[in-house]
């Protein structure tokens, strides 16, 4: 049984070289003490946080404090939002109306090279059929 977690969390795909990596940056230089859990889905109850294998694979996933999913760029933003003091701007800007078809468009890339990028390997490379 997977183990239960507190709610703000950030959830991202443990079997992912480049995704882990940068989940360990947002624990140790984002994340403000106990202002939300990092985790891979693969470890998480998803039916308790409302959300699905494929949905996690997809995307990196933020559960706030009150069940809200948001996924991508959005979830960086909300992350950022809710990190330390001195990153809570930039989680403002990405969520800005002007700024979130920027944000998401990198997100995308991002993800979909992240294979290539540093620390990914070529079990991050996402399934092109999805």
């Amino acid at each position: 049984m997977a183990p239960s977690v507190n709610l703000p969390v950030l959830v991202f795909d443990g079997d992912c070289a480049f995704c882990t990596r940068s989940a360990e940056v947002a624990e140790r230089w984002v994340r403000s003490g106990d202002g939300y859990a990092v985790a891979p889905w693969q470890h998480l109850d998803l039916a308790a946080l409302g959300l699905t294998a494929a949905q996690c694979d997809a995307a990196l996933t933020f559960v706030d404090a009150q069940g809200a999913v948001t996924s991508g760029a959005d979830a960086v933003a909300n992350a950022l939002r809710c990190g330390r003091r001195p990153w809570r701007p930039l989680g403002v800007l990405l969520s800005a109306p002007a700024m979130r078809p920027v944000a998401a468009g990198i997100y995308r890339w991002i993800a979909a090279n992240r294979h290539s990028l540093p620390g990914g390997t070529a079990a991050c490379r996402l399934d092109q059929n999805q």
